[in-house]
């Protein structure tokens, strides 16, 4: 049985959510934030040189890095589902997207955090070039909403799930009004009527009420 180390307010939801998508048995181990810090416990980082969650294990192995056990658990217990294969229309739309959300998605609303508590003057070239990054960013996941129920087309994908934390629970970091930008909202709202994402998120953050909104 997967075992998955999940720190609390962390991207390690998504392998949590995954799990109840796909129905796959796992032992939940929770972690929670230090209170001064807001980073990994000790716990933690006696598991992983970097204290990093989420990290999964299996078969005595242990696993890090999100999307590297999004793509485990999907080739070992998917057969097929949450994916789209080589010969799928979407499959082009598909891993541009998996792969959008650490590579693009995540990195400006991190790096946008970041700048923010800097205390640069709003005019400050950095200032300004991180918040113009995050703006083309949330305009390209817009338009691609406006156009599809979800990131890789009108099914939901995996995709999905690698994509969400950044739009919700990572706001808790960074506060960020989305209200510029309904079709992900709308979005935010079809993935908060999932009964696996309602599972997850109370599963692993009992605490949180997901930011939909």
């Amino acid at each position: 049985m997967l075992k998955i180390h999940h720190l609390g307010h962390s991207q390690s939801e998504r392998i949590v959510w995954l799990c109840e998508e796909l129905g796959v048995p796992y032992e939940l181990e929770k972690y929670t934030r230090d209170s001064v810090t807001r980073l990994s416990p000790p716990e933690l980082k006696a598991l992983h040189p970097l204290g990093a969650a989420p990290l999964v294990e299996v078969d005595g192995m242990l696993l890090a890095e999100s999307a590297a056990i999004v793509e485990f658990i999907l080739a070992r217990y998917g057969h097929g589902r949450l994916q789209h294969a080589p010969d799928h229309a979407d499959f082009a739309s598909y891993l541009y997207w998996f792969h959008f959300a650490n590579g693009n998605l995540q990195p400006v609303m991190l790096r946008t955090m970041t700048v923010g508590r800097c205390g640069l003057a709003p005019d400050h070239p950095v200032q300004t070039s991180s918040l113009d990054r995050l703006e083309k960013v949330l305009a390209l996941v817009e338009t691609r909403l406006a156009q599809n129920d979800y990131l890789a087309g009108n099914e939901f994908t995996a995709a999905d799930i690698m994509s969400v934390f950044s739009l919700t629970t990572m706001r808790l970091f960074h506060p960020l009004d989305l209200t510029p930008y309904p079709n992900i909202l709308a979005y935010l709202q079809r993935i908060g009527a999932r009964p696996a994402y309602q599972r997850a998120m109370a599963k692993g953050d009992p605490d949180l009420t997901p930011m939909l909104t």
